[in-house]
């Protein structure tokens, strides 16, 4: 079907990840003050958030974080473009990936490796410069967009880069590739209505995904610790890290908790990284209120 509209948005992004890196970044800074008004939603939500995440801070620094997280998101937009579209002489330099090795040991074992993340503004950039350095495409999971067109350009830009995609509902697709010993980023950070048990995230019961264990174990797979975050001279540092001891533990709220605490504990590093405008919590406790 024709799609103008999201050709002229394509031909855009391509444009955009061609831009030296502090040039896109000022972009994205310059273009989330034009949309600031039209963004109204997206900064309650992340107020809301970080209120609750929070209390330790005062209004103002509260507000600050929130508002600091929503341009972070518009510059996520521009990350993305870079990620799906940028040549990988533009992306040299770029990373700083510490454990490398340690995903290259399972990998040319021919064990699959389940990349446990978590939703941060710059995700998807983080994948591109590791399949990169790998010298292999590290597959994605995601979520399908309702929009054709958009959906159609979204899936043919990821599969350039990442190899076939993995719908984020598809669990047989992710074992399947998990057992090809193939690399598969995943985050099981988002509000979850099933298969999910309410562990703390920053204090706050938070509906979690607690099918995880059980896809490492039936995959025969491994999972290790992937964490990123931009830093002030707009280069990334990435990390894979050891396995969490004692994960799986056989009990799957437990093991879900204890993801939640990594994560939070790598969140408190950048916070204005982390993708605020979320419902993240909008699955409440029986007899709990609405936040949202």
């Amino acid at each position: 079907m024709p799609c103008p509209g999201v050709r002229l948005l394509e031909g855009l992004a391509k444009i955009c990840a061609r831009l030296p890196q502090a040039w896109l970044l000022r972009l994205g800074r310059g273009l989330a003050w034009l949309a600031w008004p039209l963004l109204g939603e997206r900064r309650r939500i992340a107020r809301i958030n970080v209120d609750l995440c929070f209390p330790e801070l005062d209004p103002r620094a509260r507000r600050k974080l929130a508002d600091a997280s929503v341009v972070n998101t518009v510059i996520g937009a521009l990350e993305l473009a870079r990620a799906w579209h940028a040549p990988a002489a533009r992306l040299r330099g770029l990373a700083e990936i510490e454990g490398l090795e340690r995903l290259r040991v399972r990998l040319d074992a021919g064990q699959g490796v389940l990349l446990m993340c978590g939703h941060f503004t710059h995700t998807e950039l983080a994948v591109r410069l590791l399949s990169e350095a790998l010298g292999r495409p590290v597959r994605v999971v995601v979520r399908r967009h309702n929009h054709a067109c958009l959906e159609a350009w979204f899936d043919r830009a990821r599969q350039a880069v990442y190899g076939p995609t993995i719908g984020k509902k598809d669990v047989r697709g992710l074992l399947r590739n998990l057992m090809a010993g193939q690399p598969v980023v995943y985050s099981a950070d988002q509000n979850f209505t099933y298969q999910n048990a309410f562990v703390p995230f920053f204090g706050v019961p938070a509906a979690t995904l607690t099918a995880t264990p059980d896809i490492v174990r039936r995959a025969g797979a491994v999972l290790l610790p992937f964490w990123y975050r931009r830093e002030p001279d707009g280069r990334y540092r990435i990390r894979i890290e050891e396995p969490w001891p004692g994960w799986p533990s056989g009990d799957p709220a437990a093991d879900a908790a204890r993801y939640m605490a990594e994560l939070e504990t790598v969140v408190r590093e950048c916070p204005e990284q982390y993708l605020w405008a979320h419902r993240r919590f909008k699955t409440r406790p029986a007899g709990e209120p609405p936040v949202y």
